[in-house]
C-alpha cells in the first residue's frame, strides 16, 4: 500500500502552447513549478494532492505520479526491470490496469511492444507471488501505468488522471467543430478577462466558450463534473477523502453579482445544443443565450469586456472568400459596437484574420488539434484610435 501523504515527483501534462496558461492554474491553487517545458510541469506534490489537483485544473491533460526512474538501454531490459518492481504495494491482484508508452529508442519501433512487455511483467509478478494474475487492457477504465522513455531514460509513473482532463464532462452535444474544453480554457485565460466584466460570445456554436467562462467567473471547478479517476484504483485510495475534496468544490463556488456572459449563433439548433450543455454545467441560469446574426448580439454597456469570436477557418476549397467577407463584418462589428471592450478572434487561418481590417495588438500561439492558430487581441478604444491592418 502506497503513503498518499507521501510527497515525489509529480508532473502535470498539458497541449502544446498551453504550458504557461497551465503554470499560472498551478500557482493561483498554492503550487511552486520546479520545472517548466512545452507540455509538462513538474512539482513535488503527493497522492492526495494529485487527487486535489485531478478535481480542479482546466488546462491540463493528465497528472502523473512517479513511481521509479531508471536506466533503460534496450528493448531487452524492460521485462526484468519492471518486474523487480513491487507492484503489490499499488494495486491487488483482482485489479483491472492498463499501460500507456512514449518511447524514443532506437530499440523500439512500435511502442505497443513495450506496453505488452510491461503488463506482461507486472502480471508474471503477480501470479508468481499469489498464484492470481490482475486483469489489463487499453481501456483506461482502473490502475494506469504510464512510461516515458527517451534514449537512456526511463521514468514510469501513476496516471492518477486515466481518461483526459482536457474534457470537462458537460459537452453531451458537442455540435459542429467544437472547441476542446482545455483550449477554451486556455485562451480565456490568455484573454486576462477580469470574470467580472461581460463576456460576449457571438458564433458560439456548442457553447463551450461561454460555458468555461461562466464556470471560472463563479469558481467552479471540472471536478463537480466527474466521478472517476485511475487514482482511485490505487491501494492506499481514501474514499473518505476524496468525498471531503469532492464537498469542498461544492463551497467554493461563489456569486458574482452583475455577471453578464452573452452567447450568440445565428443556428437555433446551436443554440439549443448550448442550453444543454449549459445546464449539464450548471450555469446554464448565468448565460443569456441569443438566436441570430452575431451583428444583432447584445453588447453591454461597458468600459471594459471581452467580446470572442472563435470562427470557421476555411478549410474547404472556395470556403475562404466568402469567410473573408465574414472576418470584415467581424472587425466592422468589434469597432462599431464593443468600444471599451477588448476584442479576440481565434483562427487557424492567418489569411482569413488579415481580413478583419483592425491591427491585431497581439497573435497569440495555440493549436487546434494539429492545426497552427492564433488567438488575435484587438484593443477597441472609444474614439477612432483604430488602426487598420
Amino acid at each position: 500500500m502506497i503513503d498518499f501523504g507521501l510527497k515525489g515527483k509529480v508532473v502535470v501534462t498539458c497541449k502544446d502552447r498551453f504550458s504557461s496558461y497551465l503554470e499560472k492554474e498551478l500557482m493561483d491553487l498554492g503550487f511552486k513549478p520546479k520545472k517548466t517545458e512545452r507540455t509538462a510541469i513538474e512539482l513535488e506534490a503527493s497522492l492526495s494532492d494529485c487527487i486535489f489537483l485531478n478535481l480542479h485544473l482546466r488546462t491540463a491533460s493528465h497528472v502523473l505520479y512517479e513511481i521509479r526512474s531508471f536506466y533503460l538501454h534496450d528493448a531487452d531490459d524492460i521485462y526484468r526491470r519492471i518486474k523487480a518492481l513491487p507492484w503489490e504495494d499499488y494495486i491487488s491482484e483482482s485489479s483491472y490496469f492498463s499501460v500507456i508508452s512514449h518511447v524514443d529508442n532506437g530499440s523500439v519501433d512500435n511502442p505497443l511492444f513495450v506496453n505488452v512487455r510491461i503488463k506482461d511483467a507486472i502480471v508474471d509478478r503477480f501470479r508468481e507471488k499469489t498464484g492470481i494474475r490482475p486483469d489489463s487492457g487499453s481501456a483506461l477504465e482502473g490502475a494506469v501505468f504510464q512510461l516515458f522513455w527517451k534514449e537512456t531514460q526511463a521514468n514510469l509513473y501513476i496516471n492518477t488522471s486515466g481518461e483526459t482532463l482536457a474534457k470537462h464532462g458537460y459537452r453531451k452535444i458537442p455540435g459542429k467543430a467544437p472547441m476542446l474544453e482545455a483550449l477554451a480554457s486556455a485562451t480565456i485565460l490568455a484573454t486576462d478577462w477580469d470574470k467580472n466584466s461581460p463576456f460576449v460570445n457571438p458564433m458560439c456554436g456548442s457553447g463551450t466558450l461561454a460555458i468555461e467562462a461562466a464556470m471560472m467567473a463563479t469558481n467552479r471547478f471540472p471536478g463537480l463534473l466527474r466521478d472517476h479517476y485511475a487514482f482511485m484504483h490505487i491501494k492506499g485510495y481514501d474514499e473518505d477523502f476524496y468525498q471531503s475534496e469532492k464537498e469542498k468544490l461544492k463551497a467554493e463556488i461563489i456569486e458574482v453579482p452583475g455577471l453578464k456572459i452573452i452567447a450568440s449563433d445565428i443556428s437555433e439548433q446551436a443554440i439549443l445544443f448550448s442550453k444543454e450543455n449549459a445546464s449539464t454545467a450548471g450555469v446554464e441560469d448565468l448565460i443569456e443565450f441569443e438566436v441570430g446574426d452575431f451583428e444583432e448580439t447584445t453588447v453591454p454597456e461597458s468600459d471594459s469586456g471581452v467580446v470572442f469570436f472563435n470562427p470557421e477557418y476555411g478549410e474547404r476549397l472556395g470556403e475562404e472568400e466568402d469567410l473573408g467577407l465574414t472576418y470584415k463584418r467581424m472587425g466592422d462589428f468589434m469597432k462599431q459596437r464593443c468600444p471599451g471592450y477588448t476584442g479576440f478572434i481565434f483562427t487557424g487561418n492567418v489569411a482569413l484574420g488579415k481580413k478583419v481590417g483592425l491591427r491585431a495588438a497581439r497573435r497569440i500561439e495555440f493549436y487546434n488539434g494539429t492545426i497552427d492558430c492564433r488567438l488575435l487581441k484587438f484593443e477597441l478604444y472609444k474614439g477612432t484610435r483604430e488602426k487598420v491592418d
